[in-house]
């Protein structure tokens, strides 16, 4: 999922196609995120596992249908993908809550959440590497292989039994506000991140002049960068305060977002930008994730699939309108709107703190 926006612009070449319409088919693809709004009574029933494995498998399909070479058959990818990455995401995030406190619940959520950075940090490079030697399809057929042996993986763990005994629920039960508060504001910072993220790669080639090669190592660099902030919410946030932590972290989004808008054709400036709003948002939308599974501990599994797809529209949103920004104002278009998303996040963090207290 993490190495499709790098390297949109030799996925283009290779379908004949432009950045813009691939990054406009990821952005619809989020769609597929929605349907987790149905896996809420699963989780809760302690199927978590199950999910992940069905996820996984649809994951490793997504990618060999890729290996078709057309603009079609990379929309059917994508959906494929992106609706199996948020069910691994979700049951994941399920399977811990169930079984950590909630004052160590970012420790291990951190922990979880830095296979997002790992995906830069050494799956970016190495899709670089494959693309050179194999050309595109390297990397599709390499990840339906791991994430076929990742499935295996989930399949023959040991599983500690939950903190607590967990009743089946009758029906969907009702959000608090306060619930819904927290959803919307990790659903805004999860906007911010992807609405600059999908059009960086494009941005690094066309303004910045950086190859294939040298994306690989800037995805690298990111990777490295977002593995500092997810180990610090492990770290730290659990001691700092979860919603302190976050609203200061979305605050400094919008310090990456500024250097950015400044950089012009400066690599260096750009570069100190994007590892700015990388960090600050890898530990926002992290630690976010820990705020959203105890919003409503009753239903937690309910809480955290309706919380993916709430994201799902967000980032969708922020995708589609991103690429048709970039077209239109380069850089500018897709940063004001990650910026108003962070904005809106911050005043949204600043209600869910005074609600949780009601």
């Amino acid at each position: 999922m993490r190495w499709l926006p790098f390297f949109l612009p030799t996925l283009a070449i290779a379908f004949d196609s432009k950045t813009s319409t691939l990054a406009i088919l990821l952005g619809v693809a989020e769609a597929a995120g929605l349907s987790t709004l149905v896996a809420g009574r699963w989780l809760d029933r302690g199927r978590e596992r199950r999910v992940m494995i069905i996820a996984l498998g649809v994951v490793s399909a997504g990618c060999l249908v890729a290996l078709i070479g057309s603009v079609p058959a990379f929309a059917v990818t994508a959906l494929l993908i992106g609706g199996g990455t948020g069910y691994v995401t979700v049951a994941g995030h399920t399977w811990i809550s169930a079984r950590v406190p909630f004052d160590r619940r970012a420790r291990f959520i951190g922990v979880y959440e830095m296979s997002w950075a790992s995906a830069l940090l050494i799956g970016a490079p190495v899709v670089a590497v494959l693309i050179s030697l194999f050309g595109w399809r390297g990397p599709f057929i390499a990840l339906a292989g791991l994430a076929a042996l990742a499935a295996a993986s989930v399949w023959t763990i040991d599983e500690p039994p939950p903190l607590e005994v967990r009743v089946p629920l009758e029906g969907r039960r009702p959000l608090t506000r306060h619930a819904w508060t927290v959803i919307a504001a990790s659903a805004s910072i999860a906007m911010a991140g992807l609405s600059l993220i999908v059009v960086a790669g494009t941005w690094l080639d066309d303004v910045l002049g950086v190859s294939t090669g040298g994306i690989g190592l800037v995805a690298m660099a990111f990777g490295a960068a977002e593995l500092t902030a997810s180990s610090s919410s492990s770290a730290f946030a659990d001691r700092l305060g979860k919603f302190r932590t976050v609203r200061v972290t979305t605050a400094t989004i919008l310090v990456g977002l500024l250097v950015i808008s400044i950089a012009g054709s400066s690599l260096m400036v750009g570069a100190i930008g994007l590892l700015i709003f990388f960090l600050a948002f890898e530990y926002s939308v992290v630690t976010s994730f820990s705020l959203v599974s105890e919003a409503m501990p009753n239903a937690r599994g309910q809480t955290l699939g309706l919380s993916n797809a709430i994201s799902t529209v967000a980032r969708g949103i922020g995708v589609t309108s991103a690429g048709l920004l970039y077209e239109r104002f380069e850089i500018i278009g897709p940063a004001a709107l990650s910026a108003s998303a962070a904005i809106a996040a911050l005043l949204l963090l600043r209600a869910a703190s005074l609600s949780r207290n009601e």
